[in-house]
C-alpha cells in the first residue's frame, strides 16, 4: 500500500496531527481521499501495484463511497 501512496498526501485530514490513507479489514481494504481526482490517482496506483505481483481488484466487489461533509448526504455508486 506504501507503494501506491507515496506521491503525496491524499488522504482524510482527521484533526491537525491525525491523517489516514487507508483502513484495512480482514478480506479488503478501504481507501481513502479528498477529492475525486486523488481517488482515481490512488486507484490507479493500487490496481498497478497488485497487477505487478499478480493480485487483480474485482472491480463487480469494488464499491466507492462518496461523502460530502458539508450536506451531510451519502450515496453508493458502483
Amino acid at each position: 500500500m506504501k507503494t501506491s501512496t507515496f506521491e503525496g498526501k491524499y488522504g482524510i485530514q482527521w484533526t491537525s496531527r491525525m491523517h489516514s490513507d487507508d483502513l484495512y479489514f480482514a478480506d479488503g481494504l478501504s481507501l481513502l481521499s479528498q477529492t475525486q481526482q486523488q481517488m482515481q490517482k490512488k486507484t490507479t496506483s493500487v490496481a498497478s501495484v497488485s497487477a505487478a505481483v499478480g493480485l487483480n481488484i474485482h472491480k463487480g466487489k469494488s464499491k466507492t463511497l462518496p461523502y460530502n461533509k458539508h450536506n451531510m448526504h451519502q450515496s453508493n455508486h458502483n
